[in-house]
């Protein structure tokens, strides 16, 4: 058997969704159909865009706190 990979720090949904789609194919099927049209999948800006509105770490009060 290989070696697992650490965990990264998943800091929201997004982080969450990127780690699925790459354990199940997905996104290594979606960057190879970007590489032949030439244009970018926008992964990167989607996974952003879900972690700042679904964080997973956020106090009472809304603010977003580290757990380290």
């Amino acid at each position: 058997m290989g070696t697992m990979k650490p965990l990264k720090r998943m800091d929201g949904l997004g982080d969450l969704v990127e780690a699925v789609t790459t354990v199940t194919g997905v996104k290594a099927a979606t960057e190879a159909v970007a590489k032949v049209t030439g244009k970018d999948c926008g992964c990167k800006r989607r996974r952003d865009k879900m972690n700042e509105r679904f964080p997973f770490r956020r106090g009472t009060d809304g603010v977003q706190r580290d757990q380290d």
